[in-house]
């Protein structure tokens, strides 16, 4: 930010930290995450540039007043990224439904707190759920406070993600920064990063199961792989998993874009359902990246990729260590929202606060 003071951020439900990533490239200050996690927590803390972490429980009530005790300066932006499991809007209509606390918690913390923009990132379907009554009274309630709020749909490959994920965005700005544009796409589908242009310089893994500090065996081959690899020397995270010799065969049946449905009749019946059995394509962006539950599979190998290949097709550089156990660190990745797509919006955020429009293109 060229010599200027950076903007001061806190990160609700941060898990292992994909948006405030996006926000620390971008310029600003991330100062603290908040999650219930304790090992995502430990991944947060070890990538943020020194960044406290809190374990905070925001369903409990006095969850406000415990992020303002962690609080020793004024906060400029609130980034969260609640769960919507348990979201409820029945019988009356009550927002301020137990389960749907989470939700509250935010709107409490953005109206103690009063930060000059907030970000709420979520599943596309709670812009639609209950007809989209959820979604209005969250715009209602913030724009009570103070804030113009625009909400939308967006897809991370617009924005140089390799991988095809749509979330919804709720973000608001204090009236005097006037009104948040969201950043125009960097990419159409004909030129979206693919599967090989992410992940086609990393160990293929064939003849061992590698290990979670390990090293490159080839150069970079494109231009995302080299941004992916910047500072990095160290190839951290990209373990194999091992599968019996059935899985392996029956992996080794699904074409590259394939997935159940190309398997011969009576192969794989045990998981047929939309996503089982999927092989991505090496020209295509991946499919949304979950949170491992082995549902797909690396587009010329037949095994699961591994957690350094998922967090590249989420868009989190190499440098980006991630901690605990294999399936703790697989559910950090899924639930992250891509680094990059966090970048282009903090970006526009400055330039709201600048009052500017819109970021020129990368």
């Amino acid at each position: 930010m060229h010599g200027t003071k950076k903007f001061k951020v806190i990160d609700l439900f941060s898990g292992c930290g994909g948006l405030s990533r996006g926000f620390v490239d971008a310029g600003y200050e991330v100062i603290l995450g908040i999650d219930n996690n304790e090992t995502a927590l430990k991944t947060f803390k070890k990538n943020h540039n020194g960044a406290k972490v809190s374990n905070i429980d925001l369903f409990k009530k006095n969850a406000v007043y415990r992020i303002k005790e962690e609080i020793k300066e004024k906060i400029d932006v609130i980034i969260a990224g609640p769960p919507c499991q348990g979201f409820s809007l029945t019988g009356s209509r009550n927002f301020d439904d137990k389960r749907n606390r989470l939700y509250i918690a935010v709107i409490e913390s953005i109206d103690k707190l009063k930060p000059k923009a907030f970000l709420i990132e979520n599943v596309p379907g709670l812009a639609s759920l209950y007809d989209g009554t959820v979604k209005d009274e969250i715009v209602n309630r913030l724009s009570r406070m103070g804030y113009n709020v625009k909400v939308k749909i967006l897809c991370a490959a617009d924005y140089g993600v390799p991988q095809i994920r749509k979330r919804v965005f709720f973000i608001g700005l204090q009236k005097k920064y006037g009104e948040f544009y969201f950043p125009e796409p960097k990419y159409t589908p004909k030129d979206y990063i693919t599967c090989s242009d992410a992940i086609g310089d990393l160990p293929s893994l064939e003849k061992e199961l590698g290990s979670e500090e390990s090293r490159y065996s080839v150069t970079a081959k494109t231009a995302y792989q080299k941004m992916m690899r910047k500072n990095s020397s160290i190839l951290y995270n990209h373990v194999a998993t091992k599968h019996t010799a059935l899985v392996k065969s029956i992996i080794s049946l699904v074409p590259e874009g394939g997935n159940h449905k190309d398997l011969p009749l009576g192969v794989g019946k045990n998981r047929t359902f939309n996503e089982a059995w999927t092989r991505y394509h090496s020209k295509k962006p991946s499919k949304t990246i979950d949170t491992g539950h082995r549902n797909h599979f690396h587009y010329k190998y037949n095994r699961i990729p591994t957690v350094r290949e998922n967090a590249r097709l989420q868009s989190f550089p190499d440098v980006f260590r991630f901690f605990g156990t294999r399936t703790e660190q697989n559910r950090q990745v899924g639930n992250a929202v891509p680094p990059l797509l966090g970048y282009y919006i903090g970006r526009q955020l400055l330039l709201c606060f600048n009052k500017k429009k819109y970021a020129s293109k990368k």
